[in-house]
């Protein structure tokens, strides 16, 4: 038992870790969101609410300046003070803010949400006991393969997620009869400016953006040959 104390202090400190970091976010959202109040992008999300029978669909807004978009683990789904701003100056269109909008509302369709938590606020937690127990059997080398293996799952599911969310946009978005085409442009558009030029956090720990935009691309392609959209299909990684 005493040999077990060891990882079962690590194991409860992760957890611990993890609930306050959930509980961290929670707050910030409830002191740094808002509600989205702009009418061209309220239409177009009323828009995308129609497609997914949602009729008094929100969006928020959660005030940062990153360019990024967020799924909340309570279904929640918000863009971030810098999307906007990109579109007060014109460089993202409207349809390509209702894409942000469609993809995290796949995230929470598809019941990623909370296990994105990972990402927020359980890294670290995942990080810290794979250190630990490869410390303990490897030493010198092992807290550094430890984080190199968390790091390595969590961008795998983050990955897999950010596939199968563009697909389930793709197809809300085409059912919605909004720019069809929004989806793509954006991600070629934001991977151009750089994420160190405008704060682009969307485009981190994200798949190569012309990877997903020629997926987006493809089931386009496939649906425009007579197969039915399908929120419900999984890109592929």
């Amino acid at each position: 038992m005493l040999k077990l104390l060891p990882f079962l202090l690590v194991i409860g400190y992760a957890l611990v870790a993890w609930r306050f970091s959930a509980w961290r976010l929670k707050r910030e959202l409830a002191e740094r969101a808002r509600p989205l109040d702009h009418p061209e992008l309220e239409a177009a999300v009323r828009r995308l609410g129609r497609a997914l029978e949602i009729p008094h669909l929100k969006a928020h807004v959660y005030d940062v300046p990153a360019f990024n978009g967020l799924a909340a683990p309570d279904g929640r789904v918000f863009v971030t003070s810098g999307v906007l701003d990109q579109h007060r100056l014109g460089r993202v269109s409207t349809d390509e803010v209702a894409s942000i909008v469609a993809h995290e509302l796949g995230h929470v369709g598809l019941g990623h949400s909370r296990r994105r938590m990972i990402d927020w606020t359980g890294q670290n937690a995942i990080r810290w006991v794979a250190v630990a127990v490869l410390g303990r059997f490897i030493p010198f080398i092992g807290p550094w393969v430890g984080a190199m293996l968390a790091s390595l799952l969590a961008a795998r599911l983050s990955r897999q997620d950010e596939f199968e969310a563009d697909a389930f946009a793709a197809a809300v978005m085409r059912k919605a009869g909004l720019n069809r085409a929004a989806q793509a442009e954006l991600l070629r558009k934001l991977d151009k400016m750089g994420p160190s030029s405008t704060g682009i956090a969307w485009l981190m720990s994200h798949p190569p953006s012309e990877k997903r935009a020629r997926a987006i691309e493809a089931l386009h392609a496939e649906w425009d040959g007579g197969k039915a959209p399908d929120p419900t299909l999984r890109g592929k990684a």
